[in-house]
């Protein structure tokens, strides 16, 4: 279980912010290394027609569940993407992720056997779980979600705690995207204006260190979901 804090930070206060953060972080493992460097996450999101996952968000409701198809910079048929289910209940975060190629989803997609395509991935319980939500909740793409994304963890490592911290910038998406699409964008619309968001998460607690941080810039922890946002952006109303 993971829990998740997040905050809006006004983009002139990125790099008071980054100086701060760094005497406690290094750049994760996707980072070649290099503080302030990003990649692209691209995450397609599923839903049914009536906007069940994105009303259970705006409802507030304690249990509650995303489901989505993730890749990173730009990718073809070859490239790894992730299946996810995000599921809150309360307030920690639990989730299901499994990696394909995106050649084999797509052909999943396509009506190919599950099956087929398990020896690919060492979470096959997670690739039945992501595809039952698809096909017993006949979800659609409804919406890719776009953004570059600052990653760092502690340089003291804790292992049980697992501390990670990102800074997602420049935000945007793409309405109503189709499967063979998670690397285009296309039509873009921009959720946020002048603001990127900082998400704090971990397992057991928040470092001592964080709270002075984020008192001193005055920002309070409030609900940012980036599917929300984006689907607000989109206006996409109610159906496909």
């Amino acid at each position: 279980m993971r829990f998740e804090f997040k905050y809006y930070v006004p983009n002139f206060r990125l790099p008071e912010l980054q100086s701060m953060l760094r005497p406690f972080l290094q750049p994760d493992k996707f980072s070649a290394g290099r503080p302030g460097s990003s990649y692209t996450v691209r995450s397609i999101y599923f839903e049914t027609s009536d906007l069940e996952m994105y009303q259970t968000k705006v409802d507030h409701l304690a249990h509650r569940m995303k489901v989505r198809m993730r890749g990173y910079n730009v990718g073809n048929d070859d490239s790894a993407v992730f299946l996810e289910l995000k599921k809150k209940y309360e307030g920690p975060i639990i989730k299901n992720r499994a990696t394909l190629s995106y050649g084999s989803v797509k052909k999943i997609f396509a009506g190919a056997s599950v099956d087929q395509f398990l020896p690919e991935t060492k979470r096959a319980d997670d690739v039945r779980r992501f595809f039952y939500q698809i096909h017993s909740k006949n979800l659609r793409p409804i919406v890719n979600v776009i953004y570059e994304r600052e990653a760092y963890v502690t340089r003291n490592l804790d292992p049980e705690n697992d501390l990670r911290i990102t800074l997602d910038k420049n935000l945007r998406c793409v309405p109503r995207p189709k499967l063979d699409e998670l690397f285009v964008e296309r039509n873009l619309a921009w959720p946020l204006d002048g603001e990127f968001i900082l998400e704090v998460k971990f397992n057991n607690y928040c470092p001592a260190w964080a709270k002075p941080i984020l008192a001193s810039m005055d920002l309070q922890k409030r609900p940012a979901s980036k599917y929300v946002l984006s689907v607000d952006a989109q206006r996409l109303g109610t159906g496909y």
